[in-house]
């Protein structure tokens, strides 16, 4: 079982959202409060005072660095920039981009990257279901378009930590939102590569609230997978 929980976005999405059964107000969520209950919910998570739970929301405009962020990579103009305990590099959030954070008890034997694999497909998929075709690029993560001849564009980035056998942070996909952004800073540590939205690939507006229950039933179904007990 897999509570989804949609937390608070820029335009209404289907079902609504539960912004006010935590306290938060509407609309984006800002980072530093999503990341508090973010560690609440992992922890009832990892007690088993809650079933596994996916995070659904979009963020306020701003950016985070991974472990592994670089002084370079971080935005030209100084503009703030959240340091947090994922893996990866520097990103950006904001509205019309799809945040999901997944905290899931994993089984024994853990498989980080074989999770992570599982949500790269995942993601996929739900990038197929709305007509933009994407893949994996060997040595990175996060998803793809990469037509060949042309430079690959990340429209997914992907950035997991396991704690207590429980994932945190988890996938941003940009869905409808600006992508200036990526102008002012290096974007995951990658210089050799563009970042993009479903929207500007397809050539019309895929919104949010287009993409949610898409990606809510996707993640149910990757989580009852991944949490099947496994061969030692």
């Amino acid at each position: 079982m897999l509570d989804v929980i949609r937390l608070g976005f820029s335009e209404p999405v289907p079902g609504g959202d539960r912004h006010e059964e935590f306290g938060l107000p509407p609309g984006p969520v800002d980072y530093r409060a999503a990341w508090a209950l973010q560690r609440e919910l992992h922890a009832e998570v990892v007690a088993g005072q809650r079933p596994d739970t996916l995070l659904l929301l979009e963020h306020l405009p701003v950016y985070t660095a991974g472990k592994l962020t670089e002084e370079h990579e971080r935005p030209r103009d100084g503009a703030e920039v959240v340091d947090i305990d994922r893996g990866g590099k520097i990103t950006w959030h904001g509205p019309q981009q799809l945040v999901g954070y997944p905290l899931v008890k994993l089984p024994v034997p853990i498989d980080v990257v074989g999770f992570v694999r599982a949500l790269e497909h995942t993601l996929i998929d739900v990038c197929a279901q709305v007509g933009v075709p994407t893949t994996p690029v060997e040595g990175r993560s996060g998803v793809w378009v990469a037509p060949e001849g042309e430079e690959a564009r990340k429209v997914c980035a992907i950035g997991m930590r396991v704690s207590k056998r429980a994932t945190m942070h988890g996938f941003a996909l940009n869905c409808a939102n600006e992508l200036s952004w990526a102008q002012n800073v290096i974007p995951c540590g990658i210089d050799d590569a563009g970042v993009t939205s479903l929207s500007r690939e397809a050539g019309r507006r895929i919104a949010v609230a287009d993409v949610v229950d898409i990606a809510a039933e996707a993640m149910t179904a990757l989580v009852a997978h991944r949490t099947s007990p496994r061969p030692v």
